[in-house]
């Protein structure tokens, strides 16, 4: 799919094998981006924790969701999963989001089989001309879900943070992601490093920053993202952060403008 000049990602994953980076707020940040510039957008939750269907506005009553899609991907039990958002709006594309639940954490094993590996890409195959981007907020580990997903993306993003911890998790997102390229899905690639809450004003986010880019150069994408409490007041409101007053706000959609054109630009 194309707009204007650009190519569109068709899939891809935001992941981080460490907890509490903002991955989750990174995943809505892009589909609120893509949400304002009219792009035609699912959001698959495949976090157990379920937080971007939250944070969508999105409840599970009377409603299939991902672990129903993983345990059987036929096309009438993803319509019953994928349901529109509360950011819908008449006359605007719609963000769609493929439900979460708790019950997901029921396929996330360490030895999934290759069959449970590729049934994302199998769901997402039958409704994939429906969408330009699909974003699929990943489970922070590298079990089953994870790799489901992967399996099913042209991208990862790898979400992390400017501290010692999340720059080890970083360095083995890539590795696993190269080990899945090679032996599962040639098509897949990284689609670099989001660093997100970083403050400008700390010493030691500055000194890791810098280390970031010296293991991982162009990897390291820009712009870095600020700790905004707007971001968070956006998610608590289940309203998309391009839709959310005061400057903090805009300054942080326009840093998912800049992150979603890079997205775009990734040719497979």
């Amino acid at each position: 799919m194309s707009e204007g000049n650009l190519v569109l990602v068709h899939v891809l994953s935001l992941s981080s094998l460490k907890g509490g980076v903002g991955k989750t707020t990174v995943t809505l940040g892009l589909a609120s981006s893509a949400f304002s510039r009219g792009i035609r957008t699912l959001v698959v939750d495949f976090d157990p924790q379920s937080d971007v269907s939250t944070g969508l506005g999105v409840q599970n009553r009377n409603r299939l969701t991902v672990a129903d899609v993983i345990a059987s991907p036929k096309i009438k039990v993803i319509r019953q999963a994928v349901a529109p958002t509360a950011w819908s709006t008449p006359g605007r594309m719609a963000v769609d989001v493929m439900i979460g639940s708790p019950s997901a954490i029921n396929f996330d094993g360490p030895h999934p089989t290759s069959r449970e590996i590729w049934r994302l890409e199998e769901a997402l195959a039958l409704i994939e001309t429906e969408y330009d981007l699909v974003l699929i907020d990943c489970a922070p580990n590298l079990n089953a879900l994870t790799r489901m997903a992967w399996a099913a993306s042209d991208r990862v993003g790898v979400v992390s943070e400017p501290g010692l911890f999340s720059v080890a998790a970083a360095d083995r997102a890539l590795r696993a992601i190269e080990d899945v390229r090679r032996g599962l899905s040639p098509r897949l690639q990284p689609l670099g490093l989001i660093v997100n809450r970083v403050r400008n004003a700390s010493v030691e986010h500055q000194f890791r920053v810098q280390e970031l880019r010296e293991m991982f150069g162009p990897l390291v994408l820009s712009p870095l993202l600020p700790e905004r409490t707007s971001l968070q007041q956006a998610q608590g409101a289940a309203q998309p952060v391009h839709a959310w007053p005061g400057e903090a706000a805009a300054e942080m959609a326009q840093n998912f403008d800049l992150l979603l054109e890079r997205v775009m630009r990734n040719v497979r």
